[in-house]
């Protein structure tokens, strides 16, 4: 018998009343409202609907636009965008890059494509990202500058890019982690995928590192069905991520000419009609979800048995998923099966990635704090409500 059924029952119909129109409460679903079927029927009719076509040039200045990075280049999907980024970084077979281990997977199978390994170093309580403090100590203690080159002392491997994810759309302690890894030589890529819309200190998401990417999965704040997106103000950078992700083809009017491996990694113009549409509707979305997470920050402060996790005064979150944390793993998963039995899908986070058998045997530092999150953290039903 549960000791805190009752609890679990009333946060279970106050999500319920906060969607009253669902039978069943998803996690996130997709809002679909403005101009996505005029646009993707336009896609249709124009017959461009594959890598070529205005969507997706349409898609990219808005992107610039939004977040004030000076170029952009949109991907089939979050994953082959971070793959690209830490190609055009710079990271070769047998380097290390820095990383967290509270993420999806999609973070260090991209590292893993470039046949270099992660290295976790832990999270920070607030922001749920990379800690800048464990960061500075891997630095202090587990490197050397040699050459102009980031050792890690104990392998002799080099230590190539840094890649921070802001989970769950809470921006990371990114100007201070950026801070660290110029002093010590290292590239930063954001892993911006859930945090389209967030802000730190004023500024986007993904635009602090040498490289953003971003996602938009059925399941983020926006999607395009499938869809991804490289940032940068490093107009190099960007000329080359839009060559490597359309095959490495040199123009030329009819010749197929490549130069180097490429990957098709573009995104199809219907896709982009589709983001089209939804990144009219961003700033909406993100309001209303922002008032819902105001919905809940006032409802848990009733309680002392579950705290909610709010944005830090210095951001804005576009708060993807909302996120709480019981007093204890044993409260955590009753009210997982409670609330998935009772109408109401609720989510654990991500298995940690160094608890993964392809990742088990990776370089980590202390992981206490990402351990203590992963046992008592849920994801609430988070989506735009009517």
């Amino acid at each position: 018998m549960m000791a805190n059924i009752e609890l679990y029952a009333e946060i279970v119909q106050f999500v319920k009343e906060l969607y009253p129109e669902k039978k069943f409460v998803g996690l996130h679903e997709p809002q679909f409202k403005g101009n996505e079927k005029k646009y993707l029927i336009d896609a249709i009719d124009s017959t461009f609907v594959s890598s070529v076509g205005k969507y997706v040039d349409r898609f990219e200045q808005s992107i610039k636009d939004y977040t004030g990075a000076k170029y952009a280049v949109a991907t089939v999907n979050g994953t082959s965008a971070l793959h690209i980024a830490l190609m055009l970084a710079g990271v070769n077979e047998g380097d290390l890059v820095i990383t967290q281990p509270l993420s999806f997977v999609a973070t260090c199978n991209a590292i893993s494509y470039t046949k270099a390994s992660p290295l976790f170093i832990d999270v920070e309580t607030k922001s749920l990202g990379l800690s800048a403090e464990k960061l500075k100590y891997f630095f202090s203690n587990d490197t050397i500058i040699v050459d102009g080159v980031c050792i890690h002392k104990a392998t002799g491997k080099r230590v190539a890019a840094c890649v921070p994810m802001h989970t769950f759309g809470f921006p990371s302690d990114i100007d201070n982690i950026v801070d660290l890894c110029s002093q010590n030589l290292i590239p930063v890529i954001e892993d911006a995928a859930e945090s389209i819309g967030s802000l730190y200190k004023g500024k986007h998401t993904g635009t602090f590192g040498l490289i953003g990417t971003f996602s938009f999965n059925g399941n983020k704040t926006i999607t395009s069905g499938g869809g991804g997106l490289i940032t940068t103000n490093d107009e190099h950078i960007a000329l080359k991520a839009k060559h490597l992700t359309t095959q490495a083809k040199k123009q030329h009017k009819w010749a197929f000419d490549h130069d180097e491996i490429g990957y098709n990694y573009r995104m199809p113009n219907i896709n982009a009609a589709l983001a089209c549409a939804q990144l009219e509707q961003l700033d909406e979305y993100i309001n209303n979800k922002r008032e819902t997470a105001e919905k809940y920050k006032s409802f848990f402060k009733q309680f002392n048995t579950v705290d909610f996790i709010e944005e830090q005064s210095f951001c804005r979150s576009n708060y993807w998923l909302n996120a709480v944390r019981f007093k204890d793993n044993i409260m955590q998963q009753e009210f997982l099966a409670y609330s998935n039995d009772n109408g109401v899908m609720t989510r654990p986070s991500w298995n940690l990635l160094n608890t993964l058998a392809m990742f088990s045997n990776c370089i980590k530092g202390d992981l206490s704090q990402a351990e203590s999150i992963f046992n008592t953290l849920v994801n609430l039903p988070s989506s735009v409500r009517n």
